[in-house]
């Protein structure tokens, strides 16, 4: 069977792979498939975990402001998220299943790590360009390491995940990690580079990471939305394979399900996803956006 993969318009990067691992790209599948390291999306262990002050809500935080989430979301993992800035703010958004943890300062990454034994062996760090309302206008995916976090989250996973072979993703401010999810981020695993996807499937059928990387490239993950609340249909296909077909772009994903009504679609409030472009090249990455930003008579990202 190919990669466990939800979203249709990500099989692409994994048809051709036949493996009988498990290899999860939903935190759902994760969960069920790692019984002894599931308690990574438990994210008030994860903050008690790094010595943060955190606490269930009904315990009372010693100093505003904090933040407040879900304990366990794994279905949409920052719905309910807010700043909580006094004890009435508290008193007022007190809601069963969430917690409060010391508000953090600093660059937000979310890094990809591939991990042998508990042992981290290979990392790579994106962070996104925010367009407001919790969407995107593009992800960077670096080239270069992140000492700092690669230091600290190296020290956490060594402490923390004894015995666990897998993909690990997580999401840092300022070096302290905030979520966990025992997968990869399944959005851009072409730019990782040509043999990344069979690298992953060795770490899990034979418990190897074997991965040539010195070659490594920045890559961009170029995002499409649109207003939200209306039906929209697919590009043809013939366009689709013309973008794809324009230098510096290496796939294009059209990010959501005709037949379902809109509101049956996971989405940030501030737009609808319509469609990603990956690339190497920035402005070429862009270009071709433009292209699916004529087709679907949106206004062009600012």
């Amino acid at each position: 069977m190919p990669i466990c993969e939800a979203d249709p318009w990500r099989l692409q990067y994994f048809e051709h792979v036949k493996t009988a691992a498990n290899i999860p790209t939903e935190d759902c599948d994760a969960w069920q498939w790692n019984p002894a390291h599931r308690w990574v999306y438990d994210k008030l262990a994860i903050a008690l975990s790094q010595n943060l002050d955190a606490g269930p809500h009904g315990v009372a935080p010693p100093r505003f402001p904090v933040f407040s989430k879900p304990i366990v979301n794994l279905k949409g993992m920052g719905v309910g998220s807010r700043v909580l800035h006094s004890a009435l703010d508290y008193e007022r958004h007190s809601a069963a299943g969430h917690f409060w943890m010391t508000l953090l300062d600093g660059r937000h990454v979310s890094t990809d790590i591939a991990v042998v034994e508990g042992a981290p062996c290979w990392w790579r760090h994106v962070t996104g360009k925010p367009a407001g309302e919790g969407t995107f206008d593009y992800w960077t995916v670096h080239a270069e390491p992140d000492p700092e976090i690669e230091r600290r989250c190296g020290d956490w996973i060594e402490s923390n995940l004894a015995g666990y072979t897998g993909m690990l993703n997580l999401e840092t401010i300022g070096g302290t990690i905030i979520e966990a999810h025992l997968r990869f981020a399944d959005q851009w695993p072409d730019l990782y580079g040509p043999g990344w996807v069979d690298a992953l499937v060795g770490l899990y059928e034979s418990h190897v990471w074997d991965f040539y990387d010195e070659d490594r490239s920045e890559g961009y993950s170029v995002v499409l939305f649109g207003p939200p609340g209306r039906a929209w249909r697919h590009p043809p296909q013939p366009l689709v394979q013309e973008i794809k077909r324009m230098p510096g772009v290496t796939s294009v994903q059209i990010t959501f399900h005709e037949d379902r009504a809109p509101d049956r679609h996971a989405m940030p409030p501030g737009g609808f996803r319509l469609a990603i472009v990956n690339g190497y090249d920035l402005e070429r990455t862009l270009a071709a956006r433009d292209r699916l930003v004529e087709f679907f008579g949106v206004a062009p990202p600012r």
